[in-house]
């Protein structure tokens, strides 16, 4: 008697539990938190970006009031069509030869992938090869540079790089060794064109003044 009854208990236990009419308590685990972007917009100050991009290192200028070159209008149709994803690699090292034919390379900085537009052409062509100032650069460049470092040695990559040209951008500071009584900072440009999953060598280098 009391095994039947024991035994119908079981049963309806059973029933319920995969008839859904009794919960089961359920731990929901949180999704892990991914990587924080280490060039996110927020570790980027702009101020910088404007340095860095718009004006030419090399020019020597007076004090007082300049006039400054205006940008042409941000071409937002140009860089909608940018792909945003790929698998290319850009890889040198970056450095400059003084006057003594020795290499000084820009250990540590930061360098700049800068979408080939006709935003970009205006700046390169004024300002780094003219030597022109331009006016601030419009904050939505931001959303298509690439960045990335150079080591101890100079030496840079860029990963996961999408097909097309591009102005490739860094920074070597030099001081005695090139002639300079204090340090500056000579800015270097070139441009550079990949597709697919190509690996392209090249050096960011020129002789200082």
């Amino acid at each position: 008697m009391y095994k039947r009854f024991f035994e119908w208990c079981i049963a309806c236990i059973m029933i319920a539990m995969f008839t859904g009419c009794v919960q089961r308590e359920v731990q929901l685990v949180p999704p892990p938190t991914p990587p924080a972007n280490p060039y996110d917009v927020n570790d980027v100050d702009m101020s910088d970006l404007d340095e860095n991009l718009t004006e030419s290192e090399m020019m020597m200028t007076e004090e007082g009031e300049e006039t400054k070159m205006a940008r042409i209008p941000f071409p937002s149709s140009e860089y909608y069509k940018l792909a945003r994803m790929g698998k290319g690699t850009i890889k040198g090292t970056i450095y400059v030869n003084n006057l003594y034919d020795q290499r000084v390379v820009g250990a540590g900085t930061r360098l700049y992938l800068n979408p080939v537009t006709s935003y970009s052409k205006q700046w390169y062509i004024e300002s780094y090869l003219g030597g022109n100032r331009m006016e601030k650069a419009d904050s939505r460049l931001f959303n298509y540079l690439r960045f990335t470092a150079a080591d101890s040695q100079g030496k840079f990559a860029f990963y996961g790089v999408p097909s097309g040209s591009y102005y490739l951008i860094g920074t070597v500071k030099c001081a005695q060794e090139c002639g300079y009584e204090s340090e500056k900072s000579i800015r270097i440009a070139t441009r550079v064109a990949i597709r697919g999953n190509q690996v392209i060598t090249k050096d960011l280098t020129r002789i200082s003044e």
